[in-house]
């Protein structure tokens, strides 16, 4: 299922992915899997091929396209470690990096759509959704103030206006492209999942009452069916992604808002989220609701925050609280291990698997090692000797690991 769906987005794109490309959140395909073979030991002097200062925080991942690195960020309020200053100070921007040497090439500066939301809780701030870009474009969202479509030397193309409403825990859910379609759920700011054209940012369809949905849409192959799958406060759905029309929904038993997002594989929907966390496993293909014919199983355990990955039938994620690695096997949802991290503090970013390796990001800016079986491993723990918040979900170029601070990036690997 990972080679179909990654096939599927360099059919999406205008040009097929490179093997150093990180074209959106959770990676191409939108697993947060790779084969490259990644670093497993650095620290602030050691293993690092550059670093760059950003010119504000945020919490959105880079992403990777050809010779640049994309990234958003904002400053001038609510900046972790600064003064709260003035909302008439905010400012968001989208930064190039040279992928190379870490060069920032440029800052574009989107002014902000006032008022917005006067405190975000734990510091995820008005930069949270991850970019995704295109051979012709990148494609920013920040909330309130809209999505905004740049070429990719910084021209700005086109903005699109996609509700108003604010939430206390600011907005997370990342974009996601198909087939000459935008993907954008503003669950946050209007309850709705909308559908863009990528050259104009005209909606081309919409689906409303996307209720407490902070998770970004991934693509599923149900045998010649695409379709887009959405966890929401109750339920998770199918929909069909060139009209939006929904294909199937499955309620999830689990209370409260979605943040993890959903992971695909072998025909397989894996969910968990929830407050307190749950997960289940929904086949995908059905049609209408499929509670009873598809649910394949449901359990008591999972992440608030972070998404989980998947390997060859287990599936591996952190709690975001309780410093515990989680190991279930996919088939039936059985917790195979539950292991304390020592001193992993809490974990928002979301892991990737490289080399059968699982890389998990805290918020303290280490990143915990472990190995990708059925047996609990801890291949190591890193830093790269930054102080700051660390809630973004690390980036993977070639045999390069990108991971970002609410101050800087870090490219780990020489």
């Amino acid at each position: 299922m990972r080679l179909t769906l990654a096939a599927l987005f360099a059919l999406t794109s205008l040009a097929p992915a490179a093997d150093t490309d990180w074209r959106a959140f959770r990676g191409n395909d939108g697993t947060a899997t790779t084969s490259a073979k990644l670093p497993t030991k650095w620290d602030a002097k050691d293993n690092i091929a550059w670093k760059t200062d950003l010119p504000g925080a945020g919490t959105s991942t880079p992403v990777v396209i050809g010779d640049h690195v994309f990234v958003t960020c904002y400053s001038g309020y609510n900046v972790p470690g600064q003064p709260q200053g003035k909302q008439d100070d905010l400012k968001l921007h989208l930064c190039r990096l040279d992928r190379k040497t870490g060069k920032l090439d440029w800052t574009k500066d989107v002014k902000a759509k006032l008022p917005e939301q006067d405190k975000i809780r734990d510091g995820h701030g008005y930069a949270s959704s991850t970019p995704t870009a295109d051979a012709e474009r990148v494609y920013c969202f920040f909330g309130k103030t809209g999505v905004v479509a740049f070429d990719h030397a910084g021209k700005d193309l086109w903005t699109a206006d996609v509700g108003s409403a604010l939430h206390g825990w600011g907005s997370a859910a990342s974009l996601l492209l198909h087939d000459g379609l935008l993907i954008v759920n503003a669950s946050v700011e209007s309850e709705t999942l909308f559908a863009l054209d990528v050259k104009t940012g005209k909606e081309v369809w919409n689906v409303k009452k996307v209720f407490e949905s902070w998770n970004t849409p991934v693509l599923a192959k149900a045998g010649d069916r695409t379709e887009l799958v959405l966890a929401i406060n109750g339920k998770v759905l199918g929909l069909n992604p060139k009209t939006g029309k929904e294909l199937w929904r499955c309620d999830t038993g689990i209370p409260a808002y979605m943040v993890p997002s959903i992971v695909v594989a072998d025909g397989v929907a894996y969910v968990i989220g929830g407050r307190p966390a749950g997960g289940l496993a929904v086949k995908v293909g059905g049609s209408g609701d499929v509670t009873k014919t598809h649910r394949l199983w449901t359990s008591k355990k999972g992440s608030i925050v972070s998404s989980p990955v998947y390997s060859d039938g287990y599936l591996y994620w952190m709690g975001e609280n309780n410093e515990t690695a989680f190991c279930a096997d996919a088939k039936t949802g059985e917790v195979v291990y539950e292991e304390r991290v020592p001193r992993a503090g809490q974990v928002y970013g979301s892991p990737v698997l490289a080399d059968g390796k699982i890389y998990y990001p805290a918020r303290d800016g280490k990143v915990h090692v472990v190995a990708a079986k059925p047996m609990f491993e801890l291949i190591a723990s890193n830093t790269f000797g930054e102080r700051g918040t660390f809630n973004s979900s690390p980036a993977v170029s070639g045999s390069q690991l990108l991971l970002r601070t609410d101050k800087s990036i870090c490219c780990v690997g020489k």
